[in-house]
């Protein structure tokens, strides 16, 4: 089972819309490419969100550091990803991981309390 502090981050940290994209890209995952449902997936999927978001941000304005901060942060999570990436197919399977629906379900769930 996943650890409640990866809901926390999901909950926390990203916005409706990221965590719209997370799960989409976490039921592809499952769903199409055969990876695991596990905390590997989740680092995955929560760059991928954030990857997202990077490509949103704007450096208008034309401040050099701010350009380079930039194209940095996204090659740094591209490499991450990268990374998540290379695991996940290290252990993928022929068929969509039964407790995929599980995977998804825990992060849908809205927080109690």
């Amino acid at each position: 089972m996943l650890r409640q502090g990866l809901k926390d981050l999901f909950i926390q940290e990203l916005t409706p819309s990221e965590k719209f994209y997370f799960l989409k890209e976490a039921r592809e995952a499952i769903e199409h490419k055969g990876y695991p449902a596990n905390e590997t997936l989740f680092h995955y999927c929560y760059f991928l969100a954030l990857k997202e978001r990077m490509r949103w941000i704007k450096s208008e304005g034309g401040e050099g550091y701010m350009r380079v901060l930039l194209v940095e942060g996204r090659k740094e999570i591209e490499d991450t990803i990268k990374q998540y990436e290379e695991r996940l197919e290290e252990v993928k399977r022929p068929t969509p991981d039964p407790s995929g629906y599980k995977f998804l379900e825990f992060f849908s769930e809205e927080p109690s309390g």
